[in-house]
């Protein structure tokens, strides 16, 4: 059998079969492999023409003959409309992450600007996650950076707090931001509640995008404070202009009847893409991010990237009214439709051909290309790096996924053992994983080899279980241990009771008063070696068992931390969060708690007669009610 030749499509006559019974109507269909993965995700305005395409071998490209040889079975959901099937296919593709799709790979959620509205005195400040009622949210951010830089200048300009409610209420006298002017202290009295509601509101203009009026408005007030003589005022009524003024100059750009838009580029080299967003809201620009969407190798038409990528870009944020782009999407007027369906008003897309619109287009694109071009010198570095550690641990080829083993503990409290992955992109922090010590009671002693047996149980216990054929990429290529031989051999001894006897294992042992670059790395059957101590490998290599001992560090102080903070609350029956939480907004703490009497519990709220009883023979047993 000729092993280049194209698969047999295995999954036509699955697909043949299922097209009786699928609709002529719109909706999204999804090939799912054996193990129920999906293999693709897509949307169509008549499910049977669509599904009927993909059963005619010689009208489909080499990648889908693969799809369609590898599917098992098919799935399908109905929609009202075209544009609905467009969202929903956006969303389960982010979600499930199909090998045959064009996937958007973005696992961070995007920060927003708050002001809260439950306060007297509103406190400005960042938020990620779920929106909630009870304040207002400005956004999306590209990046952490931007919130904190427009916090910043809204200090500056407005003077608005930023600190938390219980800071505030205990206040006694004004803190360094308003020694620097950039708060008006509200917590200590020195501005009226209607006058820093008069800020707010001015801050809220601005970042609607008002910025005139507020200006105007200052500068009347500045001279009409001076000549009231009331110097003081007027000078910081002119500091404040002036960094109105800064702000105008830094951040706002000029693009004729834009107010919020987003500016999409994208470029295209060596079969990869980079797609370029600029986040304008207010007429100011709230940075830029740069997306690397995963598709097949080879040539993807940029309208269908930049198509793929706009659905699943707005499935998480809403879309502003206009979204100017540097390639028109396939489909541009259903995308247009689905994303005024999914903000609930017009939005236009858009590709400038002139003026400030496609000049700011043209800078984005800029920004995309020189994006890619370093990610690609990145990957050319790091190829060389593999192609390196190939050489050093005798492997038959670079390796594609290198896992890396490390544990943390304190005289065996708190134990955990962790794996971060690494290849030729980078570090794949979607593959990070965790495993609290399940054995009974602190380790004795820290025992280290016992505890690397058990991560190693788990992990590759289960990948056995999930792909006993090992065909996924989920298996590693090299694994790595932070640790000598005890450790190595702890795992070598797993890896054979499973049958696993094919992956290299190497233990990454710590030199002479455990200098950083003169590390041993001892393997099965082979004497422990060194490199030399610029090898650009050994780098790479002390960069892996670092990043590890990073992770692993940071997860078992996340565990203490956790352990620390429980509360003796949590003993009493029939307490649950809710009661929890009231008894120590309450009470202060579990110690105010336990020292209060029954009068007390009664007395607070959300505490009934019944709750409050029990609380108080917990702390009281020999107490009468």
């Amino acid at each position: 059998m000729d092993p280049d030749a194209p698969p047999s499509l295995a999954g036509a006559p699955l697909l043949l079969a299922a097209l009786a019974n699928l609709p002529q109507g719109p909706g999204v269909y999804r090939m799912l492999a054996a193990d129920g993965s999906a293999l693709y995700v897509g949307k169509a305005r008549s499910l049977r023409k669509r599904v009927a395409a993909y059963t005619r071998p010689a009208r489909l490209p080499e990648r889908l003959r693969r799809m369609v040889a590898d599917t098992k079975s098919l799935e399908v959901i109905t929609t009202q409309s075209e544009a609905e099937a467009l969202l929903l296919e956006a969303n389960l593709i982010k979600r499930l992450r199909p090998r045959f799709n064009i996937v958007l790979r973005d696992d961070k959620s995007y920060p927003w600007l708050v002001l809260t509205e439950g306060h007297p005195f509103p406190q400005i400040g960042k938020h990620r996650g779920e929106k909630k009622p009870g304040a207002s949210y400005w956004g999306p951010f590209a990046s952490a950076w931007a919130v904190k830089q427009t916090v910043t200048a809204l200090q500056r300009v407005f003077l608005l707090r930023s600190c938390r409610d219980t800071v505030f209420a205990s206040r006694s006298r004004p803190c360094l931001l308003f020694q620097i002017r950039r708060c008006s202290a509200p917590c200590v009295g020195r501005i009226s509640q209607p006058d820093y509601a008069d800020l707010v509101a001015q801050a809220k203009q601005f970042l609607s995008g008002e910025t005139p009026s507020i200006q105007k408005k200052l500068a009347a007030e500045m001279e009409a404070a001076a000549e009231r003589m009331e110097y003081e005022r007027a000078a910081a009524l002119r500091d404040r202009i002036r960094g109105l003024t800064h702000i105008q100059g830094t951040d706002r750009i000029n693009l004729d009847g834009m107010g919020d838009a987003d500016v999409v580029a994208l470029h295209q080299a060596a079969g990869q893409s980079c797609v370029q967003v600029f986040f304008y809201r207010g007429g100011r620009n709230n940075g830029n991010r740069a997306f690397f969407p995963s598709h097949a190798k080879g040539d993807v038409p940029p309208a269908q990237v930049m198509g793929a990528f706009l659905a699943q870009l707005y499935d998480d944020i809403p879309p502003p009214p206009l979204v100017l782009v540097s390639h028109d999407p396939a489909d541009a007027a259903l995308i247009a439709e689905a994303l005024s369906l999914r903000a609930n008003r017009r939005v236009e897309v858009h590709r400038p051909q002139r003026g400030d619109k496609a000049r700011a287009v043209d800078h984005a694109v800029t920004n995309a290309r020189e994006a890619l071009e370093r990610r690609l010198a990145e990957g050319t570095a790091q190829t060389a790096l593999l192609e390196g550690v190939q050489r050093v641990f005798d492997l038959p080829e670079p390796p594609a996924r290198i896992e890396i083993y490390d544990n943390s503990h304190i005289q065996g409290t708190s134990a955990y053992g962790v794996m971060v992955a690494a290849g030729p992109a980078g570090f794949i922090k979607s593959a990070y994983r965790k495993y609290g010590i399940k054995a009974a009671g602190p380790i004795g002693g820290g025992d280290d080899f016992a505890m690397m047996k058990e991560v190693f149980e788990r992990r590759f216990g289960r990948a056995l279980k999930e792909d006993p054929g090992r065909d996924g990429e989920s298996w590693p290529d090299l694994v790595l241990i932070d640790g000598g031989l005890g450790q190595l051999n702890a795992a070598r001894e797993v890896l054979a009771e499973l049958g696993v006897d094919d992956i290299p294992l190497v233990g990454v042992a710590k030199g002479p008063d455990r200098d950083a670059g003169r590390e041993w790395f001892h393997m099965p059957g082979r004497a422990p070696i060194q490199l030399p101590p610029r090898d650009p490998v050994l780098y790479y290599l002390q960069r892996l068992r670092d990043e590890a001992h990073r992770f692993a560090i940071t997860t078992h102080r996340a565990g203490r931390s956790k352990a620390m903070v429980k509360s003796e609350l949590d003993e009493v029956p029939g307490v649950g969060p809710a009661t929890k939480r009231a008894l120590l907004n309450h009470f202060g703490s579990a110690r105010g708690v336990r020292q209060s009497s029954l009068e007390d519990l009664m007395h607070c709220p959300g505490i009934g007669p019944a709750t409050a009883r029990r609380v108080h023979g917990h702390f009281h047993p020999g107490a009468v009610a």
